[in-house]
């Protein structure tokens, strides 16, 4: 169970489930009932699930041949291909369970994160927009939410806010995550911001991303949120965001810790706010 979960990095969902129940909260005016919350989260699970199987599944040869990746369970032989195959059906499994118990348009839309999720592994190979296409994966889930609440994707507003935020937000520090790979992606003939324009370039674009991202959220705060705790709060999701560059060096740090916490004070700032 252990190799499973770090197979799908099970840890890494802290990035997308506090932006589901910000979008929830949006298309709710407030938190949800219990039981739609649940279906909600459950459904953002075998989401993600079927994401990061793709693309562990996808990526497997590549990983193999990059020495900060080989140790991955799927190229180090810890779990087999088909057992990757079947993390992947399993998660669908889950989404789709979960969509059934929420509203028509959900099922209806379905498909579309799928689609994306099975294009964005693929996008390195002739694009270094890549990093906006794992943006665009994440960011579908608050406007899912939305619609899970709503059982609709208009009118515009608040929620669009925040999926632009998320879009830029992920994007951007992917980009200070494929510093790590910078090297490797040039002598491949990979495709990522770093290794077309060099770390130090591609980290100013990645803090240019995350102050749109920030201006988004402003954007959202001051038209369609209310209370100094929301201000305080986006004062907070600001600084992190500095923290954030000023330790890019340390990409584990400024990955994972500072944006899985920034993901909890965007939804507490939603929440005290909506």
């Amino acid at each position: 169970m252990r190799t499973l979960l770090d197979f799908v990095k099970f840890e890494h969902t802290l990035f997308s489930l506090p932006l589901l129940l910000a979008g929830a909260i949006l298309g709710a005016g407030g938190l949800p009932g219990a039981t739609r919350v649940l279906w909600i989260l459950a459904a953002g699970t075998g989401a993600r699930t079927v994401a990061m199987a793709l693309n562990r599944i996808l990526d497997r040869e590549i990983d193999a041949r990059n020495p900060r990746t080989a140790a991955r369970e799927l190229p180090a032989g810890r779990i087999s291909l088909t057992r990757a195959v079947l993390v992947a059906v399993a998660g669908l499994a889950l989404y789709y369970s979960a969509i059934l118990r929420l509203p028509p348009l959900c099922l209806t839309l379905s498909p579309i994160p799928l689609v994306l999720f099975a294009v964005y592994p693929l996008m390195k190979r002739f694009t270094s927009l890549a990093h906006f296409g794992v943006g665009a994966a994440l960011a579908l889930g608050p406007i899912a939410a939305y619609v899970a609440v709503t059982n609709s994707v208009g009118p515009l507003g608040a929620v669009h806010l925040l999926v632009i935020f998320t879009l830029l937000w992920v994007s951007g520090f992917d980009i200070i995550y494929a510093t790590l790979d910078e090297e490797f992606d040039r002598a491949e003939g990979l495709h990522s911001l770093p290794a077309a324009l060099g770390r130090r370039r591609a980290l100013a674009v990645a803090g240019g991303v995350h102050a749109l991202a920030f201006a988004a959220l402003a954007g959202l705060t001051g038209a369609y949120l209310s209370g100094l705790p929301a201000w305080i709060l986006l004062v907070a999701v600001g600084a992190t965001l500095l923290v954030e560059h000023r330790q890019a060096h340390r990409v584990d740090l400024a990955f994972f810790p500072l944006n899985a916490a920034l993901g909890f004070v965007v939804l507490a700032l939603v929440w005290v706010g909506a």
